[in-house]
């Protein structure tokens, strides 16, 4: 066996080096950020400008060695933790009255309300990104996810509200979305349909059936303000004695994930759950193969047309399932075409997030931060607000033009199969 050469070694060495180092940065950039946040907190943004300048110029570092993804992607990250955590030192600058220190004003960031809202944001989107991820990994694009979440919201408060109970409204927006991914998988799976039409029909199909039917049931009144079951909040109250804790507020564990609502709870349990199926049981390894390559699939036994048929179903039930959260869970009503393209956002965190659970849950939070947080400056104006909602789509386009590695679909997606 012939040794290698310590020239080779290191190149070797040097390469891992650079990554290393790339890596190192954004985690300083990170660091930073953290510092920032609760419940840490910093008040001044010296040390997180510093960490983000020093992890700036390792990315920099780092794209003159070789690894050029990497630093790049390291220097645009730094610079946004930089942002960020510059932004939350200055709106977190406490003001004395009397005798005690508070946090009002019109530059202070609330940050137990702004996680409470960034989960609020979140859910819906998350749901739609989950249900995107059975469809999308068995290989039918579900431009649906939209027309879906729309009937969930309806369906959802009229069962509610006909039925006297919000568990039978969960149930009547889950028959309501399944029925929506049966239609899309029929037309998909079956009549091999071009799937980018199909999902945009069911979306005009539910933005159509939800208004006339509106419209016929509860007319120009709207649905009841009262008198509809809606989905409880989960309240914790032992989080409010655990620190940091204002004098005279509750802590910001308690404001944070104190009273959040049980559909977000049951959010989280459906992401691990998503996961589990997915990636560590048969069921999950025969979806994603017929998702990677049916017809090997087709080959050791795998129905490709009813694995296909079930994922798009399901599909339709999360994504229903985070309409209902929106209207029975959150607004505690419903308008025409309420969810405002919120399906097609959960579309872009599942792509962004790598077709994973926890990737999807992590854009999906990252909008809803960023929702959550446009809500806190309308006072500064309404272009601030559009700004501020603008940041996730740009570091979502970043991540999707592969600046921090490519995001690479199941190679069978949107491709109908032909059983020979």
């Amino acid at each position: 066996m012939s040794a290698i050469s310590p020239a080779v070694q290191g190149v070797v060495r040097s390469e891992a080096t650079v990554r290393y180092a790339g890596w190192g940065g954004i985690g300083l950039a990170a660091l930073g950020l953290w510092l920032a946040l609760p419940p840490v907190e910093l008040r001044s943004p010296v040390v997180p400008l510093v960490l983000a300048g020093i992890a700036a110029a390792v990315g920099v570092w780092a794209a003159l060695g070789g690894e050029r993804k990497l630093g790049w992607g390291g220097v645009a990250v730094a610079g946004l933790c930089g942002l960020l955590a510059y932004g939350a030192t200055v709106s977190s600058v406490a003001h004395l009255d009397g005798a005690h220190t508070t946090t009002s004003g019109p530059g202070v960031v609330d940050w137990g309300v702004l996680t409470y809202n960034m989960f609020i944001f979140a859910t819906p989107l998350a749901f739609a990104a989950i249900g995107g991820m059975f469809s999308e990994r068995s290989g039918v694009v579900n431009i649906g996810l939209e027309g879906m979440m729309l009937s969930g919201c309806f369906f959802g408060i009229l069962g509610a509200d006909k039925l006297n109970s919000w568990e039978l409204g969960l149930v009547t927006a889950g028959i309501s979305g399944g029925v929506l991914g049966l239609i899309h998988a029929f037309f998909s799976v079956h009549m091999r349909s071009d799937q980018i039409v199909g999902g945009t029909a069911i979306n005009f199909l539910a933005l159509g059936v939800t208004g006339y039917f509106f419209i016929q049931i509860y007319g120009l009144n709207g649905t009841p303000g009262t008198g509809v079951p809606y989905i409880p909040d989960v309240k914790l109250h032992f989080l409010n004695h655990i620190p940091p804790k204002n004098p005279g507020r509750h802590s910001f564990w308690y404001e944070a994930f104190g009273h959040l609502n049980l559909m977000i709870w049951i959010l989280f349990g459906v992401i691990v759950v998503a996961y589990f199926v997915m990636f560590r049981t048969s069921i999950g390894l025969r979806l994603r193969s017929v998702g990677e390559h049916p017809r090997a699939a087709d080959t050791v036994g795998i129905d490709v047309y009813k694995t296909r048929y079930g994922a798009v179903i399901l599909s339709g039930i999360i994504a229903s399932l985070g309409g209902a959260y929106l209207a029975i869970g959150y607004v505690h009503s419903f308008t025409e075409n309420m969810t405002a393209g919120r399906g097609f956002i959960g579309l872009a965190a599942l792509i962004a997030g790598g077709w994973r659970p926890g990737g999807a849950f992590t854009f999906a939070l990252l909008f809803g931060f960023f929702g959550g947080l446009a809500t806190r400056v309308q006072g500064y104006g309404y272009e601030m607000v559009v700004l501020v909602q603008s940041l996730p789509y740009i570091i979502t386009l970043i991540v999707v033009v592969g600046v921090i590695g490519r995001s690479i679909p199941p190679a069978s997606v949107g491709r109908p199969y032909v059983k020979q």
